[in-house]
């Protein structure tokens, strides 16, 4: 299975299981897959324990207190830990709860505003005499999610912890799983520190406060549904009786068995590589997107590369862009053939399957390495209560192997900021975006700047994740009595990761917001030359038909060409000379070909001053025509048109045309920040990320028909800058694309009734087919 089908595969499973609310399969111990957390610990579905399960688990808790009987020394049930493993005690019920004690050792701040109950809540601020310390009225951070974290990660590590303890293996009792169980179905979650677990005997720390809860002790604080279905803070104990849950008391082993183990660190991995994986579908949309944008080719993207190269990331990537492309109006498919131009696209699109390819691969061990994890059983010791019910010392609490996938998803992630970097500056940047105007204005670029700001941010956001790229794994401290000389910092390579999934999501959803305005750019330049194409045809025939010796049409048509290129190089010029100068600079070639007389300088000065007018006062009126009502989705590739769509209409995203989209001063004005905040709600919420998976759909199952219909007043252009545009009514150009199985080869097969009336309209023809090609 290629990586794309993967994430399809996942995001299907996740996507049914979020909103039904229900996981659908039992868990029994072996079957927690990355989609059931990120349902359960995101979007509160539902899970089940399987009975059969439960055989296991009492046989193994039955093994356990008959080794216990037959006075067999067993680590953390009747001897000290870590360090401390030579110590030896009867009262092994105390021992479990001091193990807890000991580890609820992390800082865990009590919110500053809090609805105040009865009963005194621990860690509430009291109050203090005049003279004693105060906490200060404007706090550098705020104090609660600073030091705690959030309820999703909590919710799936107890979904692991209960997944891997009802693997048979752990020597706890039933009743103590089905607490943890309805800890889960009844939404109560403990508040758990954010810091102080180094993941090497699991994670400790944070797996002891799940351990305080279900015992329901007073120290320990929740988040729980009131009666009225409100999240409050609640003491562990009232929310365990509110919700008619009761505590238990830990047996033998039970309080190791709940806090020796990778849940925490396995949790925080599944919810990141959820996003990451959206983040790697995403940034192949985005590429595609960008190379409609800066008027590139889809050449690189052809079959012969992977076929040369078999990298199976690069294939993947390289085929998901092809088919985004495959019906694109705007992309150059002639591939810089015009002199001046650059022959290849820069390296940010021509080598996006070779540098996104690679993250794909790293992506995929990563998601093994944690599904495995979810499935695995992670404390210390395990009971083999079917193989003659030996009791087994080991280390499957280490928790490197989550460290390895978080890891290369981090460096992943800074990867992909990187291509998506280059392509949005260089698409911002007039030198290198091929014709589009400068920061992507609708207006005069002398009053104007507004994606500058832009460029900005996703340099610091660049910057950010470059730095969190950094490996953790290589701080390791001696810990314990020397006993954990090597540990895996798991989790804090989770946190890690999920700051650089956030940093990821803003840079993306900048290059989103300019990309739509590109492609707006783009299509708002073709209507204007296709409404201009005539008048200046028109005006320049008329003005030199009497200085040539014969009426020519193609001289007249690279004076057309001619203008269109001009217009390409002056887009930083505001428009009262912009059009002056693209009709100005073509005055040599007119002066070579026509006959020159008394009048000859008069009909050229007056033709330039009406083509001028005519050009500035036709840009601004599509413009405003446009920009009231933006429609590039006819023009764009399957997957942009998707995006772009989502954008414009679902999350009512307008086109930046003119600065009174953004004044502020009105009520219902708009920020830049503004709207790129509304794409980054719609990533964080999943909603864009559906009709991303959609365009892989497409791509992947390979039934999206592909068709170039144009619009009878849409120029037909050999290239897309606008170098040729005439109008071509009376036909329509169908292409479907009949794939060779053998030879990979796509062959464009076109039909179509054409009434050639003259041998100009057969040129024209030939041009648009071209143009398909």
């Amino acid at each position: 299975m290629t990586m794309n089908k993967t994430i399809l595969s996942h995001w299907d499973s996740f996507s049914t299981k979020a909103q039904s609310k229900n996981c659908r399969e039992a868990l029994n111990g072996s079957n927690l897959d990355v989609a059931t957390v990120v349902a359960v610990a995101k979007h509160g579905a539902l899970s089940e324990i399987e009975q059969n399960a439960l055989e296991a688990v009492e046989n193994s808790a039955n093994v356990l207190e008959s080794k216990l009987a037959a006075g067999e020394v067993i680590y953390g049930v009747n001897t000290g830990f870590g360090g401390s493993a030579n110590t030896r005690t009867d009262a092994v019920e105390d021992l479990q709860q001091n193990l807890l004690r000991m580890l609820q050792y992390g800082v865990l701040h009590t919110p500053l505003v809090l609805e105040r109950s009865n009963e005194p809540m621990k860690g509430e601020y009291q109050a203090l005499p005049d003279n004693a310390f105060k906490p200060p009225e404007f706090p550098l951070s705020d104090a609660a999610t600073s030091t705690c974290m959030p309820e999703s990660w909590v919710r799936a590590s107890m979904l692991i912890r209960l997944n891997s303890l009802l693997s048979g293996l752990s020597g706890v009792k039933q009743d103590t799983i089905m607490t943890l169980a309805k800890l889960v179905d009844k939404r109560i979650t403990p508040r758990v520190p954010l810091r102080g677990s180094i993941s090497a005997s699991g994670d400790l720390s944070p797996l002891a406060y799940i351990g305080g809860v279900i015992q329901g002790s007073p120290t320990m604080t929740v988040m729980a549904d009131d009666a009225s279905g409100v999240r409050r803070l609640r003491r562990a104990d009232q929310a365990l009786l509110d919700q008619g849950v009761s505590p238990i008391k830990l047996r033998a082993k039970e309080g190791l068995a709940i806090v020796n183990g990778t849940a925490v660190s396995a949790a925080v991995g599944a919810l990141a590589l959820h996003e990451a994986l959206g983040q790697a579908a995403l940034a192949q949309v985005l590429t595609a997107m960008s190379v409609e944008a800066m008027s590139g080719t889809d050449e690189s993207f052809k079959p012969l590369f992977g076929k040369a190269r078999p990298h199976p990331g690069q294939i993947d990537v390289s085929n998901a862009i092809h088919y985004f492309l495959a019906n694109s109006k705007l992309i150059n498919r002639e591939g810089g053939a015009n002199t001046g131009e650059l022959r290849q696209d820069r390296y940010s699109l021509r080598t996006a399957p070779q540098w996104i390819g690679p993250v794909l691969e790293d992506l995929s061990l990563a998601h093994e390495q944690v599904s495995i994890e979810l499935k695995s059983v992670t404390d210390n010791p395990l009971v083999d209560w079917e193989a003659g019910g030996d009791i087994l010392h080991g280390g499957n609490f280490q928790a490197k192997v989550v460290t390895s996938a978080l890891e290369k998803t981090r460096q992943g992630l800074q990867t992909i900021g990187r291509i998506l970097f280059s392509q949005c500056t260089e698409m911002i940047n007039p030198a290198t975006n091929h014709g589009l105007p400068p920061n992507l204005v609708a207006g005069d670029p002398s009053r104007s700047f507004i994606w500058k700001g832009t460029d900005i941010m996703i340099a610091a956001l660049q910057a950010e994740l470059g730095f969190l790229a950094n490996p953790v794994g290589s701080h390791v401290q001696t810990a314990e009595m020397n006993n954990q000389a090597v540990n895996s910092l798991a989790l804090i390579s989770g946190r890690y990761t999920l700051q650089a999934v956030e940093v990821l999501t803003q840079l993306m959803a900048a290059h989103l917001l300019a990309l739509c305005q590109a492609l707006d750019l783009r299509v708002l330049r073709i209507k204007f030359l296709d409404a201009f194409s005539q008048d200046f045809l028109k005006m320049t025939q008329t003005a030199f038909d009497p200085y040539l010796k014969d009426h020519d049409t193609e001289f007249f048509e690279s004076l057309w060409q001619g203008f269109c290129r001009n217009l390409e190089g002056l887009g930083g010029e505001d428009s009262a000379t912009r059009f002056k100068s693209a009709v100005e600079a073509l005055q040599s070639a007119i002066l070579e070909r026509i006959v020159f007389r008394e009048t000859t300088l008069t009909a050229l000065k007056s033709w330039i001053s009406q083509c001028a007018e005519k050009g500035e006062d036709t840009y601004e009126i599509i413009r405003l025509e446009y920009g009231t009502s933006p429609q590039a989705a006819p023009y764009l590739g399957c997957a942009s048109a998707r995006l772009y769509k989502y954008v414009r209409e679902e999350l009512q995203i307008p086109f930046v045309y003119d600065d009174a989209v953004l004044d502020s001063a009105r009520p219902d004005g708009t920020t830049i920040g503004n709207m790129i905040t509304r794409i980054c709600e719609a990533l964080q919420s999943g909603a864009l990320y559906s009709v991303v998976m959609e365009c892989f759909r497409d791509a992947l199952q390979g039934t999206e028909r592909v068709g170039l219909n144009f619009p009878a007043s849409m120029p037909v252009r050999s290239n897309f800058d606008g170098r040729r545009a005439a109008n071509v009514e009376g036909f329509n150009i169908d292409m479907t694309l009949s794939v060779n199985s053998a030879k990979h080869v796509k062959t464009p097969v076109i039909s179509g009734q054409l009434f050639l009336e003259n041998l100009e309209l057969f040129h024209h023809l030939g041009s648009a087919v071209n143009h398909v090609k």
